[in-house]
């Protein structure tokens, strides 16, 4: 069974600081919010801008349905197809680079299923169904639900394959759905910021990464101010301004934990 993200589920994200004369909505994913960068980005936006960025933390898809809505003045999400068909929808005035990681897969240290062997992650996911491991997806139309079934996709693995015996959604965004995997000791698939920062790894691992295909771009995206005119469209395109700067850039190369860098910034300046 799926469980949809509803509104009434979205949490609402402030900065931690007072209102000053510029505030603004921004929809973003759960693996942003989670990894801890926004409490590094947020502060230095208001101490730069004057600035006050509210965050509505969600999955990609729901991200994207509140732009639609005009219930937010920019979205940050990572799914490169979805966020060109909100673009090309009109919904988005353009769609802007900010950063990268890359998704991993994790599972029990034990590995039933041999991903740390896999050629690639199609021959790793393969090696899951083969299985018949214990498997977490999250579920909930997020950019690494929608990168997880492209990738059963291109395994030939397709939603009566994945068995309720074996494959699990959760439903949930990606620390909950860690957890869910940390108690099965199954498989899921991560972007690896949220990995690092997951505190809750019991037997999990890092067994796989380094596939092409699991590379994971962030984008920044306007709400179009000619379908909602109500959205704050300069202080949108203040803050794009602030993301792609230099400032910006030193602060994310710069957001470590042990195990390594969470993102790569990578915007045009």
């Amino acid at each position: 069974m799926k469980f949809g993200t509803t509104l009434a589920a979205v949490a609402l994200v402030f900065s931690g600081v007072m209102a000053t004369a510029d505030t603004m909505k921004m929809a973003v994913t759960t693996s942003f919010h989670n990894s801890g960068l926004s409490d590094v980005l947020l502060p230095e936006i208001q101490k730069d801008l004057g600035l006050e960025v509210q965050l509505l933390v969600v999955g990609t898809g729901q991200a994207l349905r509140l732009g639609e809505a005009g219930d937010v003045d920019a979205i940050l999400v990572h799914s490169k197809k979805a966020e060109e068909a909100f673009v090309a929808g009109g919904y988005g005035t353009h769609r802007r680079e900010i950063m990268y990681n890359d998704f991993v897969l994790i599972g029990p240290n034990a590995d039933p299923a041999k991903i740390a062997d896999a050629k690639n992650v199609v021959d790793a996911l393969t090696g899951i169904s083969a299985a018949k491991a214990a498997f977490v997806s999250r579920g909930d139309d997020s950019g690494t639900h929608k990168k997880e079934l492209s990738l059963w996709t291109e395994a030939g693995v397709d939603a009566d394959a994945r068995s309720v015996d074996w494959y699990k959604e959760a439903g949930a965004g990606m620390g909950a759905s860690l957890n869910t995997a940390s108690g099965m000791n199954g498989y899921i698939i991560s972007d690896r910021a949220s990995w690092l920062k997951f505190g809750n790894k019991g037997d999990l691992a890092l067994l796989y990464s380094g596939d092409p295909e699991l590379f994971n771009q962030y984008a920044f995206i306007p709400v179009n101010p000619e379908k909602h005119g109500h959205v704050q469209a300069e202080l949108a395109q203040k803050l794009e301004a602030w993301l792609v700067s230099d400032r910006a850039k030193d602060l994310i190369d710069g957001y470590t934990l042990k195990g390594g860098r969470l993102f790569i910034f990578n915007a045009e300046q």
